[in-house]
């Protein structure tokens, strides 16, 4: 069994700590094994449980944090409607942002425990995956696998993995799509303290300022809380590895 992780590995910056599936994703080793059965339960049940999306470095977070903040990204409301950035007060800005996507460094992406799914069986030809509110809706495309998820949830059947993001907590939308192996997650998050996340945010020589970091600094403890601490009831008690 590997070791916590450092203070790189958790925030994104190194990635020593992951195994590459054969599908080209990267998990850690315990997580990799345990999706691995997860599928095959998927398999026999007729569904092909595929990932859509797993580590994330932290530059590749931070790509995706600039281009929001920038413009060169869209931002998107809970109805789906394109938010005009450029017309709202910097903190405003942040939250729209954060309803979405993490701050660079608090990513649960960057730990390799945690990934976003669909249903390969499920897709007509030529189908363009989004991630959407709508394809794991009731009816959508990949609800009858969400349904299938929740069934293996409910019975602790599903080797691990939970739904940090199951349900509106009024931060981070519902992504019924992710899935996090709680016994490795928690003792994640437990570490990733706002020290470390600072770190991440401390400028080298020559290199620009993280996009809205003052606002980020001037509320952290409340971002904290909102957007980057997950309660404890998104898993079963006592998954945690001793």
């Amino acid at each position: 069994m590997a070791g916590p992780l450092n203070a790189l590995q958790l925030t994104g910056r190194e990635a020593t700590h992951l195994v590459e599936l054969p599908c080209g994703n990267r998990l850690q080793a315990e997580a990799a094994a345990a999706f691995a059965r997860l599928q095959a339960d998927a398999r026999e049940a007729g569904f092909a449980l595929c990932i859509a999306s797993s580590f994330r470095s932290y530059q590749r977070q931070r790509a995706i944090w600039e281009g929001k903040a920038g413009g060169t990204r869209p931002v998107y409301d809970d109805a789906g409607r394109q938010v005009e950035m450029a017309g709202l007060p910097a903190a405003e800005q942040l939250r729209a942002i954060l309803r979405y996507s993490a701050i660079p460094g608090t990513s649960r992406h960057h730990w390799g425990t945690d990934l976003d799914v669909y249903d390969a069986a499920a897709m007509p030809p030529g189908y363009q995956l989004q991630l959407s509110p709508q394809e794991v809706a009731p009816g959508g495309l990949f609800d009858a696998l969400h349904c299938w998820l929740d069934e293996r949830m409910a019975a602790n059947r599903s080797h691990g993995f939970y739904r940090p993001y199951g349900r509106d907590r009024g931060g981070v939308a519902p992504e019924r799509w992710h899935l996090s192996f709680a016994p490795l997650a928690l003792d994640c998050a437990g570490r990733l303290t706002p020290e470390l996340m600072r770190a991440c945010w401390q400028c080298a020589p020559g290199e620009e300022p993280l996009a809205l970091v003052d606002e980020i600094e001037a509320d952290l403890p409340a971002i904290v809380a909102r957007y980057i601490a997950v309660p404890p009831q998104w898993c079963p008690a006592g998954l945690a590895r001793p």
